[in-house]
């Protein structure tokens, strides 16, 4: 049963991202160049800025975290208002790094997701279970999905019917 129950989560996450990625591309196929880098105020994030804080917070919970591999994230640079860099750089930063986050999930031995990992250290989480550690970055993961899926509709001015289509 435990087994059963590892299994499930971890690949349910995976599901999870995949449609939070799918979500993603729809939307920043309807942005162009401008509106990606678009902000209503310094207090903002554009999506651009949204898709390296992603990447950069993933990199850190999953590839350092549950993978072991050497935390390089640099937060503040995920934030500046200063870096602008092109669409494909954006797109490839944050989709090679959910494809090695999703290859970890998907190779991770069920008997590890109760060890014990600080992805964050020195940050308000503390140690948390590897099942923990994935669970936040799905949830993370989505909370910005939808912040970019209701940027994109306010830029473009349209529902982006990502699920069913309403009725109109």
């Amino acid at each position: 049963m435990a087994q059963d129950l590892a299994g499930t989560f971890l690949s349910f996450s995976e599901r999870r991202m995949d449609l939070a990625v799918k979500n993603i591309h729809d939307c920043i196929a309807r942005l162009n160049d401008e509106q990606l880098w678009q902000r209503g105020g310094d207090h903002e994030n554009s999506v651009a800025n949204l898709l390296l804080h992603l990447a950069g917070n993933i990199r850190q919970w999953i590839m350092h975290g549950v993978a072991g591999h050497p935390d390089i994230r640099q937060r503040d640079e995920e934030f500046s208002l200063t870096v602008r860099l092109p669409r494909e750089a954006v797109l490839r930063i944050f989709d090679t790094t959910l494809q090695e986050a999703r290859s970890v999930i998907a190779e991770l031995p069920h008997d590890e997701l109760m060890t014990m990992t600080d992805p964050q250290p020195g940050g308000s989480w503390g140690a948390v279970t590897k099942l923990e550690a994935i669970y936040l970055v799905v949830g993370h993961l989505q909370q910005h999905t939808g912040q970019i899926i209701l940027l994109t509709k306010q830029m473009a001015a349209t529902d982006l019917d990502l699920t069913m289509p309403r009725k109109r």
